[in-house]
Parts: structure tokens; sequence; C-alpha cells
């Protein structure tokens, strides 16, 4: 029972074991010279990179602070002269956040801004609930006599608008896949219908997110007037979907003319209809390429989205950019960043996800 233990443990923790056995063998000497190079390679070298990363970001950002610094003391001692150069000097030398240079921010000052907008997001979280709790039984009685309750109409936090981001990008992309699977699959079984199209998706996919929004904005406008239907959100997510389906699409309909002809004749000979033939046999033996264009419609997806979200006045991350820029506050520039590297991570999980259902339902090992 003991040993069986003792294994389970050891299983458990084999990761974190073979690295301190790798630091052990690094420091006694013991380790073999292409175990070591991959050590360095796999971990000495990301490490070092991070680190080079943060601290040319940082000489850089005090650099640029120094050279703004200067500038305005000798804008001040050239236009007010010496007595006021020195109170400027004085002033920035203090700390006071009404003279402050500014422009880039040092790695420390984005994190101070993390922290403070995370902050930010508890506070508005709790008024919400409490805004909640005051108006509940106020709105059972509206609800019950058939008016619309009342609802929350404070400013969300960055967390709510980073939520607000990922539904708009997942509806666009639904809606992307909704569109471009199936046309996909109707241009990629025939030839004659390939070559009849293709000049609109050779002309439209390049289209800018700008003027799809503007064309998306004049149809939606037209349909919902009159509505109470929430149109910025309307109008990010079809312009998402809509400059996003192009790699999708063309995928597909690659994937779909190039299954092998041997497949299509063995559905010929089992008698399969047209529907289970697309179910049991293109679908499937399409799919790699498929599931390609759709990680490729993802990524461009979000990165359209910011965007069209600052164009659509839809509450999203594009949004909190765009308001933090024309902000100019002296911690506006670090919120950016911190809004950038949010952006960066987020791209980055939704296309490792996207990889892990295509190998889980592609069965494809060798991406």
């Amino acid at each position: 029972m003991k040993q069986s233990i003792t294994l389970g443990s050891v299983t458990k923790f084999i990761g974190l074991a073979g690295f301190l056995e790798t630091l052990k063998n690094v420091f006694t000497g013991k380790l073999e010279k292409e175990d070591f190079k991959n050590f360095l390679r796999k971990a000495i070298v990301p490490l070092a990179s991070v680190f080079l990363f943060f601290s040319l970001w940082h000489l850089g950002a005090k650099s640029l602070y120094n050279k703004e610094a200067e500038h305005r003391i000798n804008k001040a001692l050239e236009e007010q002269g010496p007595a006021e150069a020195e109170k400027v000097r004085a002033c920035i030398a203090a700390g006071d956040i009404s003279c402050q240079p500014n422009t880039l921010p040092s790695p420390l000052q984005v994190w101070a801004s993390y922290k403070t907008l995370l902050a930010d997001h508890y506070v508005i979280s709790a008024d919400k609930k409490d805004f909640k709790e005051k108006t509940a039984v106020l709105n059972e009685k509206r609800i019950a006599n058939g008016e619309k309750p009342i609802v929350y109409t404070g400013r969300p936090s960055f967390v709510d608008q980073i939520f607000t981001s990922l539904k708009t990008v997942f509806a666009g992309f639904l809606l992307a896949l909704f569109i471009a699977v199936p046309i996909g699959i109707v241009i990629g079984l025939s030839k004659t219908l390939r070559s009849s199209v293709n000049w609109m998706i050779q002309i439209f996919k390049p289209v800018s997110p700008v003027v799809w929004l503007l064309l998306v904005f004049m149809i939606v406008k037209t349909l919902t007037k009159n509505s109470d239907t929430d149109n910025a959100f309307i109008i990010s997510f079809i312009s998402v979907g809509l400059c996003s389906m192009w790699a999708t699409l063309v995928n597909t309909a690659m994937g779909v003319s190039s299954v092998d002809k041997d497949y299509i004749n063995v559905a010929k000979v089992l008698k399969l209809g047209p529907i289970q033939k697309i179910f049991k046999v293109i679908l499937p033996s399409s799919l790699p390429l498929i599931f390609t264009g759709l990680r490729i419609t993802l990524s461009v997806a979000w990165m359209v989205l910011i965007a069209i979200e600052l164009l659509a006045q839809s509450p999203g991350l594009g949004s909190f950019v765009w308001e933090e820029f024309q902000n100019g506050a002296v911690d506006s520039n670090s919120k950016i960043i911190v809004a950038m590297f949010v952006i960066g991570l987020i791209g980055f999980m939704l296309d490792r996800i996207m990889l892990t259902i295509q190998k889980m339902i592609s069965f494809n090992k060798n991406d």
C-alpha cells in the first residue's frame, strides 16, 4: 500500500521532480551535454529573453522620460526664464502628477496601473451588487406589471469590457462559421461555382474592417429603427464576422475540393445520399483544412475587434483603449499597455484553444 502511494506521488509530481533533478545535475556537473543544451534552450534562454525584454523596456522608458523632462525644462527656460525652469525641474523631481512627463511608462508603472484597474473592478462590482439588492423588490413589481426592470447604468470596469469583447468576438466567430462553412462546402463541390464566385472572394477578402463597419451600420440602422436592441453590439459582431470569415470560406472550399476521389467513389458504391456524403465522407476528410481556416478566422476576428469596437462605440477593449488615449492622464499610457498585454494574451489563448479542439476532432498531431 505504501509503495503504491509513493508511486502515485512520484507520478503526480513527475514534472517538478524532473526539473529539480535537472537543476541538481546542472550544479553537480552530472548533466549530459545534449541534456544541458535542451535545458538551456527550454528554460534558461526563455527566462533570459524575458529579462532582456523588460530591461530594454525599462531603459527605453527611462530615456524617454528624461528626454521629455529636459524638453519641458528647456521650454520653460526659453519662454519664462530661469526661475520658472527651476520650478518645473523641482516639480518633476518631487513626483508631482501635474507636471510629470507623459511618455512611455516603465514596467513598474504598468504593473501599478494593472492593480489599479483590478481594484477599480472590485469597487464597481460591489456597486453593482448593492444596486441589484436595492432594486430587487422594485424590479419584481415592475416585471409583474409588464414594465422593464431598472438596470445598472454605471460605467463598466476593465474586466467587464474584456468580457464584452469576448462576447462580441465569439458572436462574430459563430456568424463567420455559419456563413463560411456551408458556402465553402457548396463552392468546393462544384468547379463551375468556384470559378464563378472566385472574383467576389478575391475582391471582398482584403476589404478594411472600417468599410465593413460602415456598410453594416447603414443596414442595421435602417432595420432596427424604433427598436430597443443594442445596435452597437449587433454592428460590432456582424462586422467582425464579415471581416474574418474569408479564411474559413477559402479553406473549406479547398478542403472539400481536395477530398480523395476514392472516398467519393466509395460513397457512390454505398449509394449515400448528398447529405450523408457530406457528413460521412467530405466533412471528416476536410476537417484539418477547415479548422486551419477557423483558427485564422478567430485570430483575425480578435485583431479587427478593437478597431470595430472603437468606431461602433461598443463598451469593449477598443472603447477602453480609445477613451484612455483621449483622456491623457498620467496613467493613461500605462493602462493602454495593460490592455495591449491583455489583448495579446487572450489572442494567444484563443489560438491554443482552437488548436486543441482541432487535434481532438481531426486527430491531426502534426500541427
